[in-house]
């Protein structure tokens, strides 16, 4: 079924008509094999039919959304969110009015400080937004407006000559986040969860999503070590391997207080799965304790430090993209930049 392109009473309501039913379509169109709670996912998918009266409304249960395991939802919520603010603000009073210009000065403004990746992301959703709408808007008389967002011509994005190196934490720091692990005052029924699954995130290099989503069955002991089965990003397998000193004594501590239906290896007290958004809280909460702080203090910060580390001390690229997952040697290939040996021989060239 079409609308009409300016459908509601005003601005912000035509705006959140539209937002709901693109995030709806995008839900349906993402991978939902990590999907936990099928039933939930089926009401929000009726109730953003349904639309909501405010934003933040909105925001709450896209949150929802991510935590149930649609996770790359938010790459395209944030800078539609981000949009909705800076239009309302602009003072616009019909879709209508948005056009190339207006987004390239949404994008320079809101963008700035930003990774390429990021900006990319934004590029892509307000791409994405305005495409849905030109399929799917239609007046009485049969009138069909084309935004035609391409933004070809938005010199936000620097290059590859201008991609920010990842954050991540020295030798000496790892030494202190470690000990920053162990002294941290978490509650006791959470202490030993929390310590475990950072200690996996940081030895393995997992990303956050595929540590939340370990299954017990694909946690098994092997001699002096634990071997993970993980799911990375399309849903493809990899195992990663961590030994058993360093996590045996908060893994014990974990399943005395573990009480759980599902099979899952982290949940939260409610007995669902953990979110990313906190594992990040708890990581930079620690990080802050031991006086520790870095551009980007979440808990992907670990990934890159064991990716740099694995290089420092393999010099293998092929041995860090096989750990990380990355289909890609290229995408490996940034950890090669933090290679002191190498950048020790450039000083004695003269």
């Amino acid at each position: 079924m079409k609308y009409p392109l300016d459908c509601e009473n005003n601005f912000e309501k035509t705006f959140l008509f539209w937002l709901c039913r693109f995030l709806r379509n995008k839900i349906t169109s993402l991978s939902n094999r990590q999907v936990k709670d099928k039933d939930r996912l089926a009401q929000i998918l009726h109730e953003l039919i349904l639309g909501f009266e405010s934003i933040s409304e909105l925001k709450i249960v896209i949150k929802e959304v991510r935590n149930i395991g649609i996770n790359s939802i938010h790459v395209y919520f944030i800078p539609l969110q981000k949009l909705y603010t800076f239009l309302a603000n602009f003072g616009a009073k019909s879709l209508k009015e948005i056009d190339e210009e207006l987004l390239s000065d949404f994008l320079a403004s809101q963008t700035a400080n930003l990774s390429d990746a990021t900006k990319k992301n934004y590029r892509i959703a307000l791409i994405s937004f305005f495409g849905y709408i030109d399929k799917q808007n239609e007046e009485k008389n049969g009138f069909v407006h084309r935004f035609g967002i391409e933004l070809k011509n938005w010199g936000g994005l620097s290059g590859k000559s201008g991609t920010k190196l990842p954050s991540f934490m020295k030798k000496d720091e790892v030494h202190r986040f470690i000990e920053g692990i162990e002294s941290y005052p978490f509650s006791t029924k959470i202490a030993a969860r929390n310590r475990l699954i950072i200690k996996t995130i940081l030895y393995t290099g997992i990303r956050v999503s595929e540590a939340i989503n370990i299954d017990i069955k694909d946690f098994n002991k092997d001699e002096d070590a634990y071997i993970i089965q993980v799911r990375g990003k399309g849903n493809k397998p990899r195992v990663v391997m961590i030994k058993e000193s360093i996590i045996k004594k908060d893994l014990n501590e974990w399943f005395e207080h573990r009480v759980c239906d599902n099979n899952l290896l982290f949940y939260n007290q409610k007995g669902k799965p953990l979110s990313q958004a906190y594992i990040s809280s708890i990581v930079e909460k620690i990080l802050l304790s031991i006086g520790i702080r870095k551009e980007k203090n979440g808990a992907h910060m670990l990934r890159h430090t064991f990716a740099t580390m694995l290089y420092q001390k393999s010099k293998d690229l092929i041995l860090v993209q096989e750990s990380l997952g990355h289909a890609d040697i290229n995408t490996s290939r940034i950890y090669t930049h933090f290679d002191k040996d190498k950048l020790r021989k450039t000083t004695d060239i003269f």
